[in-house]
């Protein structure tokens, strides 16, 4: 076969690499405590509304909701998350600014595919999420890693990137609980953040929020998408990580030329979202408290991200570094110059501990000691049993 030139930018996902390798050691008779995944706790699922809801999708409007729908997303459904978005965002927008789509990634993919042209630049932070770096790269554009440090993007870093490189097109962030790292921009660093982009034209900023609502410590910071003063912030929100990821209900919310292009493009892709999916969600958001709901995810994995943290301060040698979030999934994890991650990740799945590695999540060339965990899947007796394995393979690896 004769294969599109754009097919030698895409590259296999680290995560899946690491979950070929976990079967592999389970189908020999093994056991692996898993910190690779990056998936909500399906034990936390609200199953018994989620089948209410659909119930009542059926004997409400069951024809409607397993028929064709429109392009744009379900009009109830956009009616109910532009509401949400302005209760809880504080965002200016109504039901025309939203577009429905296929999980937070496909509107990665049409950001993309509206926005990049060859060798267009795309900014994001040091570390980024892999699946919007892989999304990006078909397009071929040139790819910039922007610092982070504890309060978030170094601004002064980006300011000095887009005043030496006029074909900046696009900057991807994930400011709240970043997938890989863990961190949370401040309000001031978000405030700073939005002047220095107002100060440049034509750049679209990619907002990519699909954490921000499980916050367990700290204060709420205001998105991106709610200080944007120009049209600039294309905001992205997912029902994945709150609700169920299954369902593949998520939306974007930007200007309305943005939102109609997208439209567009969403058409030729796919025709539409899941109607019946749409629906569901629809239902429960009338019927239901998904704030409550919320809080007790927030509860739950408070106390595993708390356990996690105590454990790693407790078992792993000096030398290892790592972050303490206040809200999300992830943990990032710096080991010793000279440790390479990837090659320790065999010795910790035959030890009966898996990650993700970390130097997969940058751009260009990353950082080859650094590992992602994730403490949303395992139970708190398998969070211990796999932070002090992996403590052991981390000190071996040191001698």
């Amino acid at each position: 076969m004769k294969y599109a030139k754009r097919m030698e930018k895409v590259k296999a996902s680290a995560i899946r690499s690491s979950q070929k390798k976990i079967a592999a050691k389970v189908a020999n008779g093994g056991s692996v405590i898993s910190f690779a995944a990056g998936l909500p706790d399906p034990n936390l699922y609200p199953m018994e509304e989620l089948k209410d809801a659909t119930m009542k999708v059926f004997e409400k409007n069951g024809k409607e909701a397993v028929a064709y729908g429109l392009s744009k997303g379900d009009n109830r459904l956009l009616k109910l998350l532009a509401k949400r978005m302005q209760e809880k965002e504080n965002m200016d927008v109504d039901a025309e600014n939203l577009l429905v789509v296929t999980g937070s990634q496909q509107g990665i993919a049409f950001s993309a595919m509206i926005f990049l042209d060859k060798d267009d630049i795309v900014i994001a932070e040091n570390p980024s999420y892999l699946g919007a770096i892989n999304a990006f790269r078909p397009y071929e554009p040139q790819f910039l890693g922007v610092d982070t440090d504890e309060d978030g993007i170094v601004v002064e870093h980006l300011d000095k990137i887009l005043s030496e490189n006029p074909n900046v097109k696009m900057i991807y962030v994930i400011p709240s609980f970043q997938n890989p790292s863990g961190k949370t921009w401040t309000t001031e660093r978000r405030k700073a953040f939005m002047e220095v982009v107002n100060k440049y034209d034509d750049i679209v900023v990619i907002e990519d929020n699909p954490y921000g609502e499980i916050r367990f410590k700290g204060e709420p910071t205001p998105t991106l998408k709610s200080l944007d003063t120009k049209g600039n912030v294309v905001y992205l929100g997912s029902m994945s990580k709150v609700l169920t990821p299954g369902l593949r209900v998520a939306w974007v919310v930007a200007d309305k030329e943005v939102v109609d292009k997208m439209e567009l493009i969403k058409e030729g892709a796919d025709l539409q979202c899941n109607q019946f999916a749409q629906n569901q969600v629809a239902e429960y958001l009338e019927n239901y408290d998904l704030d409550a709901h919320i809080e007790e995810i927030r509860a739950a994995y408070k106390n595993r991200c708390e356990l996690m943290m105590k454990t790693i301060k407790e078992y792993f040698p000096e030398g290892v570094k790592y972050t303490d979030p206040d809200g999300g999934m992830f943990i990032w994890v710096e080991l010793p110059e000279g440790i390479d991650a990837n090659e320790m990740l065999d010795d910790a799945i035959e030890a009966g501990v898996a990650y993700v590695s970390g130097e997969f999540f940058y751009a260009n060339e990353g950082k080859k000691n650094t590992i992602r965990l994730n403490y949303t899947t395992m139970s708190e007796e398998q969070i211990v049993e796999g932070i002090k394995i992996l403590a052991k393979v981390i000190e071996n690896k040191m001698k």
